[in-house]
């Protein structure tokens, strides 16, 4: 979906739309009624499927009715019990029984992290490829390293492109397991509903039948089973920090680009640089300037994702909790887009080895100023040539391709 105010969000796809949201929540639904119905609270005529019953033509009722209930939940729970009455009296009456708004919302967003996640891991994945080969491909050519934005000592655009690799892939330690939580626990997280219908049932523990119903739901959505969360937002706060880290790494790159196709510079250039709407001659760094800019955006929304987990009060929070939705969905808008555009930026790149060159020679000598104070010291020979002063730069490169195979090899093929 294009946005006028988000040059490139059509690179999001289907990634956090309000139509996702409304299949995420009518997903939970339809999970929590087959596990009532599985574990025997619920009677078999209660078994009905939900994701036809309210489409995306009911988006902007529900959207518009969401307000005097402060939730989407109400008004879709009302609907789908309007529209079940007729064809599945059952399904109506058994409909979102034991379940609170906070749950199906909650657990709904969780279903959409865990998709962006996938989308970010696999362009992440393209990323680490494509780097692995610029860093090998020239890993041997000298150029100026530079430090508060003056020239520093000679290094390599081998170990340069490394780093930007190395930031990559501090960001893409895989989730713990518990990474995308159900949420699932009733009006106060006590799951005292459920267990009153469990009891009901005949069932001789009601309590842990109850939890096999939250365990059964939690399975049928693919998301994994912990205690109730309602004020405890780790999970949240944590994926929204990885979003952060990934548009840090990002980030990252896209200032050196910046930097390194200035004209004055000219090391490196983008594949495909944009045009001005009055200067011809103009050949912007369109991509890294908009990978830029979520990586300014996004520590804002992440913050605030940590000031509503503070602020999250009782067993349920007012504002707090629905401050996050559009928090996440701005947040989540952001990564993919970037994901995307990092991806091309680092696929099309063009490094100009004869720029390097230039630049380095014309640092000369001073950028051999520090080999000359150890040299001096230890009794070694001045050097004059900018490769001779290099380091261990080549085992750094080494150990950061080695990680970068490494993590290929464990996960390049099974997302």
């Amino acid at each position: 979906m294009s946005n006028l105010f988000w040059p490139g969000s059509e690179r999001r796809g289907d990634q956090f739309t309000e139509a996702i949201f409304l299949q995420s929540m009518l997903a939970v639904e339809a999970a929590w009624l087959k596990a009532l119905v599985e574990v025997g609270i619920a009677p078999e005529a209660a078994r009905h499927g939900l994701l036809d019953v309210v489409t995306e033509d009911d988006l902007v009722m529900i959207a518009t009715e969401a307000e005097s209930s402060g939730n989407p939940v109400v008004p879709l729970v009302g609907l789908l019990r309007e529209r079940l009455r007729g064809p599945s009296p059952a399904a109506a009456a058994w409909l979102h029984r034991g379940l609170t708004s906070q749950d199906v919302v909650d657990s709904a967003i969780m279903l959409m992290l865990r998709e962006t996640s996938y989308r970010i891991r696999y362009e992440t994945r393209v990323q680490i490829t494509t780097l692995i080969e610029m860093v090998e491909q020239h890993r041997d050519v000298p150029m100026v390293a530079r430090t508060l934005t003056q020239h520093a000592v000679p290094q390599t655009f081998g170990l340069k492109a490394a780093q930007w690799l190395r930031g990559i892939l501090d960001v893409v330690d895989r989730p713990s397991t518990n990474a995308f939580p159900v949420q699932i626990g009733g009006a106060a997280g006590t799951l005292a509903a459920v267990t009153e219908l469990a009891a009901g049932s005949g069932a001789e523990d009601p309590a842990q039948l109850a939890l096999e119903a939250a365990a059964r739901a939690a399975a049928v959505l693919g998301l994994n089973w912990v205690p109730p969360w309602h004020t405890s937002r780790d999970a949240v706060t944590r994926l929204g920090g990885s979003a952060v880290r990934f548009t840090d790494a990002w980030g990252r790159i896209a200032n050196d680009v910046l930097v390194m196709s200035r004209p004055e510079v000219g090391e490196v250039t983008e594949g495909r640089p944009g045009g001005s709407s009055t200067m011809p001659h103009k050949r912007n760094p369109v991509l890294a300037s908009l990978i830029r800019r979520a990586a300014v955006v996004a520590p804002g929304l992440g913050a605030s994702l940590h000031v509503g987990s503070m602020d999250s009060v009782d067993e349920r929070a007012g504002g707090a909790w629905q401050a996050e939705w559009g928090v996440l969905a701005d947040l989540e808008r952001s990564v993919v887009v970037a994901a995307s555009q990092t991806t091309e930026l680092l696929a099309g790149l063009q490094i100009h080895e004869d720029r390097l060159a230039a630049n380095l020679a014309a640092s000369l000598p001073d950028i051999l100023a520090e080999q000359r104070v150890m040299a001096d010291l230890v009794g070694r020979p001045v050097a004059t040539d900018p490769r001779d002063y290099l380091g261990a730069s080549h085992l750094l490169v080494d150990e950061i391709l080695g990680r970068a195979h490494h993590y290929l090899e464990l996960y390049g093929a099974d997302e």
